[in-house]
């Protein structure tokens, strides 16, 4: 699942600066392989990658009005794999924002604030452990 040990991690922003300081903050902080997409289509067409998590923006229709949104985005990534674990972001800090993305599946949901870095970064260390633990838990009912 993981190269070199590396996490290989999605980050799908149209917000140019929040999508780079969010990179630089990852890169900063833990071994990553980091790729970065300023639409879903873009993020789609690297899809089999495979990537052990993606971040993904809510709105991504900031740039061109045309571009498909997060909740499509994340439709499409779950249809193409429901394992890979998708981190919903918006500025938007409205319970119904969060319940519909959890709706789609969603592992979590993550307002764009101060904290947002320290929250996202907490939720993939949660995500990462219990992966760790399912597996770990796989192995020995196989062994059984």
């Amino acid at each position: 699942m993981q190269t070199e040990n590396k996490i290989k991690l999605f980050l799908v922003d149209d917000d140019a600066l929040f999508l780079k300081s969010l990179e630089i903050e990852f890169l900063d902080h833990a071994d990553f392989t980091i790729h970065t997409f300023a639409t879903g289509e873009l993020c789609m067409e690297s899809i089999n990658e495979n990537p052990d998590i993606v971040i993904l923006d809510f709105h991504l229709d900031g740039i061109n009005k045309g571009a498909m949104n997060g909740l499509d985005t994340l439709d499409k990534i779950k249809s193409f794999n429901p394992e890979i674990p998708v981190i919903m972001l918006s500025s938007q800090d409205k319970i119904e924002v969060a319940i519909k993305c959890m709706h789609h599946k969603a592992s979590d949901y993550v307002v764009k604030s101060e904290t947002a870095f320290f929250r996202l970064k907490q939720i993939i260390t949660n995500l990462l452990h219990s992966q760790k633990v399912e597996k770990t838990l796989h192995w020995y009912m196989n062994k059984m």
